[in-house]
């Protein structure tokens, strides 16, 4: 079923209807086909394909290395998965910084060849320009402030950020642009829930927290951060719902070991020429 037969799909104004009905939004990162599958049976508001793709399932060191095919490759890939939650696709490093032109071209992209319904950029003030020529267009976009990965290197590291007078007060000023650049959404990473509260009761926009507190309008999570998938990884924002990483290699261990031992596979797991 296409997404846009199914009647029940989320949409940009059901997310931006939430803050004022005081429902809180419930948002993941999904990067395939098989787990867009599984997310679409569940209650989630609000798909993302993160360039965070570059350090879950593309084994790079940051997001920087991620292109824009790559994008357009695994959005596409959700979204032949996806009927019902809201899909947003990150734009990757320097695929909208260049320019307006440049923006619209790529976002369109992840639009139209990937099937994303939405798309989110990092940066404030410097990129508002690009924001308000894709709302124009007729793409949604999310902003992203606080901690945002695709300046790590000028950031000094993933570190919280909005500490310090200055820092919050720039912070809410890139929240109110964004805003008034049309973005429907902002998502707030890695900022004191002090600072994410005042910028929620600011902005008639959802705000969307990961490790910027309980105030937020909505959560966002790595799918394979909540599932447990890496065991060593623990940032203090980050609760794992699943010990899924062991779960996968205790049955990898068990599939070898059969095979070894000549227990699998067995009859019934094989064909003869008795059977129709």
């Amino acid at each position: 079923m296409s997404r846009y037969q199914n009647k029940q799909s989320v949409t940009v104004r059901d997310v931006m209807a939430a803050k004022s009905k005081g429902q809180k939004l419930s948002c993941v990162t999904c990067y395939d086909s098989a787990f867009a599958r599984l997310i679409d049976r569940t209650s989630i508001d609000l798909v993302l394909v993160g360039d965070s793709a570059g350090n879950v399932v593309l084994g790079y060191d940051s997001t920087i290395p991620v292109t824009m095919d790559q994008m357009v490759h695994h959005t596409a890939a959700v979204a032949r998965g996806l009927t019902r939650p809201l899909l947003c696709a990150d734009m990757p490093f320097m695929s909208y910084h260049l320019s307006e032109a440049q923006a619209l071209e790529n976002a369109a992209r992840l639009v139209q060849e990937g099937g994303a319904q939405c798309v989110k950029l990092e940066g404030g003030g410097a990129i508002v320009p690009q924001v308000r020529r894709l709302v124009e267009a007729g793409i949604p976009v999310m902003g992203h402030l606080g901690l945002t990965p695709q300046s790590v290197h000028q950031l000094g590291g993933y570190r919280v950020q909005g500490k310090g007078s200055d820092g919050a007060r720039q912070l809410k000023k890139d929240a109110q642009d964004l805003e008034a650049a049309g973005a429907f959404a902002v998502v707030l990473e890695m900022v004191p829930m002090e600072l994410a509260a005042e910028v929620t009761a600011l902005l008639h926009i959802p705000t969307i927290g990961i490790g910027a507190g309980p105030q937020c309008d909505g959560q966002i999570l790595v799918l394979h951060d909540l599932l447990g998938f890496e065991a060593g990884f623990k940032p203090k924002f980050l609760k794992k719902y699943a010990d899924m990483g062991a779960l996968v290699i205790k049955a990898l261990e068990e599939y070898t070991s059969e095979v070894k031992a000549c227990q699998f596979p067995r009859a019934e797991h094989s064909f003869s020429d008795s059977q129709k």
